[in-house]
């Protein structure tokens, strides 16, 4: 889960168990720097390996310990499995001492800075049935034409409704939003004192999925060129200003809520955007919220989100390679995929369990939909600070001192900025 599931902090007592754990595994190193798994021989049937992650919580790291374990068992290679306190930072300091974990996660957004510094080792030809995976999610870990690593679970943006309100409003399920004009009108029949209609996290992820939709994006599909200051994105900008300027829509912090799942939760907005992570936070924070979630409307462009996404990163360095392609196809296989979404909720990044996972939790099918049709984060080294750049010129947009015309020019000129430097 990546971006997914990032903003739903660790609870505490996570958060001391995995302090707790690196400190005794020395943040899975020896204390003369050597790589945990430095006896290993290259095959499976002994040695060990490491595997870091960047959990969500209790549930995601009881998971893949089990499923390490489960593995461990039947090919005779040790597994340790480490819950990063701060994922990046640990894999940086891994690779600069030559010394990096096995196996990690990697996010979109950080992959080709990896890559390109050779720190991954590619072996994407060895996936198990690698075209069953999405193709937006291998798109997102492939470098200069070639997979480097699995896409662990993958997930879209959906509409997620508060099932009272609406009914309250006299809306049935025939009136679930279809297009963007059906979006601002049941925003507007939504919207009520002390509630509206449709509240977001005004950053540029559910931001990007409108854009996605209104048929732009921030760079075009080889990521080597900056496509901010468009038509379609100024039009896309403008609907959500209009909307915001009404009334009807508006960004969480502005309605004193700290992300969609709180706005919808604690009934400040009656439908907000959110992924799958938004599942376990109402349960657990909003136990009597009734909702639904549908897939987003199309706007000009059609039908599309933004999608969200891990890889199983093998470390070049890594003197276990063998095993650790091993150990990642039994991760990635269907039962296993089937596992970790029953117990910790992550969406398949395997097309072929998608009827499975419609089935079996038809309350995240929407989350699933229109996969084939998303866009993962920028991979361009550097542009997360330009799109950190973006999130304040959007504040500046819902605030009425910046105007959609200069928040997307400034997003261009950042961007490019960011790609001279490539």
């Amino acid at each position: 889960m990546m971006r997914q599931f990032a903003r739903i902090p660790l609870p505490a007592a996570t958060a001391v168990a995995a302090a707790t754990l690196l400190a005794a595994c020395g943040s899975g190193f020896d204390d003369d720097g050597d790589d945990a798994g430095s006896e290993a021989t290259g095959a499976t049937g002994g040695g060990s390996l490491t595997v870091m992650i960047g959990s969500s919580g209790e549930a995601e790291t009881v998971a893949v310990q089990d499923a390490a374990a489960r593995w461990a068992e039947e090919s005779g290679t040790e597994v340790e499995v480490i819950p990063a306190q701060d994922l990046v930072q640990q894999l940086q300091q891994g690779f600069a001492g030559g010394n990096p974990p096995d196996v990690f996660y990697v996010s979109p957004d950080r992959f080709r800075m990896f890559a390109e510094a050779g720190s991954l080792y590619p072996y994407g030809d060895q996936i198990e049935d690698a075209d069953d995976i999405y193709q937006p999610l291998r798109d997102a870990f492939t470098y200069e034409d070639e997979l480097y690593c699995a896409p662990k679970d993958g997930g879209v943006h959906a509409l997620v409704i508060d099932t009272e309100a609406w009914a309250a409003a006299g809306l049935t399920e025939a009136d679930y939003p279809q297009n963007w004009d059906d979006l601002a009108a049941a925003a507007q029949a939504l919207t009520t004192d002390g509630r509206v209609g449709l509240a977001f996290t005004g950053d540029y992820n559910p931001v990007g999925s409108f854009m996605l939709a209104g048929g732009g994006f921030f760079v075009n599909e080889e990521q080597t060129e900056v496509t901010a200051d468009t038509p379609e994105n100024l039009a896309t900008l403008e609907y959500l200003k209009q909307n915001m300027d009404a009334g009807t829509f508006a960004f969480a912090p502005n309605i004193d809520a700290a992300w969609g799942g709180e706005a919808l939760g604690s009934g400040k907005s009656a439908m907000t955007v959110e992924g799958a992570w938004i599942v376990g936070a109402l349960q657990n924070d909003f136990p009597d919220r009734r909702w639904t979630a549908v897939p987003l409307p199309a706007g000009p462009g059609g039908q599309a989100s933004t999608a969200f996404t891990n890889c199983w990163g093998i470390a070049a360095d890594s003197e276990n390679q063998t095993a650790a392609v091993e150990l990642v196809n039994f991760l990635m296989s269907p039962e296993e995929q089937q596992t970790f979404a029953e117990a910790f909720g992550p969406i398949p990044s395997r097309s072929s369990l998608s009827d499975w996972n419609a089935e079996t939790f038809p309350e995240k099918a929407a989350f699933a939909e229109g996969m084939e049709n998303s866009r993962t984060q920028v991979a361009v080294p550097g542009f997360e600070s330009v799109l950190a750049d973006f999130n304040t010129q959007l504040e500046g947009m819902a605030a009425g001192t910046v105007t959609p015309e200069q928040a997307l020019q400034t997003l261009q000129t950042n961007g490019e900025a960011a790609l001279a430097q490539e």
